[in-house]
């Protein structure tokens, strides 16, 4: 072979490696990429009216940063960047669209400050009216003949012409229905109203014979005593929940429930205080261990799927995390753990 041809088909070789690795950063991965976030402080983000938002201490969320895996490149440093996590997209995202998953992360962002404003103020011994708005749609069936005119985050509010105020109302209509039924199904999206027939499917261990096939929870409204206002920014789901409704507790004590102390947490809430598991926990203490926080609440392990206490703990212990770790059930139990602090000298 002579220099000339063996020159030839090494720039042959060199090229096609360069077309491969170019092309190969517009093929995206099925995987999202989980870091530490921020942590941010609550005060300026919760307005309570009338309140008395002065403390020496601080309470702050925790925020997960998550971003699409879209190249090999970016998986792979996923794979090797310290406290990151990987995880398919059908884990995170199950078959909703990109659309669908970001219109249901702002629900269950604003239901969750709704839950806040509602646990906080009865914390305080505020009073709240909660009223039944109809059933939001959380996940639709692969069998559903709903597939493809429901979507999450969709908010049904009657069936056939009955009204829908809560999840009893839509079981209630449906038990006498069978399956192969139509029924047409009235709801919101995005604010617009739309509505479709949607032919009832059989189901099992159900209060009904035939149903939707969809998860549901059921949508509120309130009416408060004293108005109060969250801006999250472009914070997206529910896991600021619980820290929401401690900051709308404090602001309304005449004392400071910090004692001096830096707070942060995470968790959902539901409207009686209950707080819930979230995603994303270990990428969240490592960002509290780099911002001077004393004290982490996290939700306690109490379902036998639950994990985040076990988790903290874990990580806080593997990398010797100087934080003090406290799983709580409820707001009320993390709200006596404040009360019995001693104040930081």
């Amino acid at each position: 072979m002579t220099h000339s041809m063996k020159s030839s088909r090494k720039k042959r070789i060199l090229m096609g490696i360069f077309i491969l690795l170019t092309v190969s950063l517009f093929i995206p991965t099925p995987y999202y990429i989980f870091q530490p976030g921020s942590v941010e402080e609550l005060s300026s983000k919760v307005a309570v009216e009338n309140a008395n938002p002065s403390s020496e201490g601080k309470l702050y969320l925790t925020t997960v940063l998550s971003m699409r895996a879209s190249n090999i490149y970016y998986l792979a440093y996923g794979l090797l960047a310290p406290h990151a996590a990987v995880e398919r997209s059908t884990s995170v995202k199950g078959d909703m669209t990109d659309k669908e998953y970001n219109r249901w992360l702002e629900y269950l962002m604003n239901s969750s400050q709704k839950n806040a404003i509602i646990a906080g103020l009865q914390a305080a011994g505020e009073d709240v009216v909660i009223h039944a708005k109809g059933v939001v749609v959380q996940t639709v069936n692969d069998k559903s003949r709903a597939k493809g005119i429901l979507e999450a985050g969709d908010i049904i509010h009657s069936v056939d012409d009955v009204p829908v105020r809560n999840s009893s109302d839509l079981l209630s209509y449906l038990k006498g229905k069978n399956a192969g039924d139509i029924v047409t199904v009235a709801f919101q999206r995005d604010g617009k109203k739309k509505s479709g027939d949607i032919e009832l499917i059989p189901l099992v261990h159900s209060e009904t014979k035939a149903g939707l096939g969809i998860v549901l929870s059921d949508h509120t409204e309130m009416e408060t005593s004293r108005n109060v206002k969250i801006q999250a920014g472009d914070i997206g789901g529910p896991s600021a929940g619980f820290m929401f409704s401690l900051e709308v507790y404090k602001q309304l004590q005449k004392e400071d429930i910090t004692k001096g102390y830096n707070i942060a947490g995470t968790g959902t809430i539901d409207q009686n205080g209950r707080v819930g598991q979230i995603g994303g926990i270990r990428e969240k203490i490592a960002a509290v261990d780099q911002a001077d926080i004393d004290i982490f609440f996290c939700p306690r392990d109490i379902a036998p799927g639950d994990t985040n206490e076990k988790e903290v703990l874990e990580e806080a212990g593997k990398y010797g995390y100087d934080v003090k770790i406290v799983p709580v059930e409820t707001l009320e139990e993390a709200i006596q753990f404040l009360e019995k602090l001693p104040p930081k000298q």
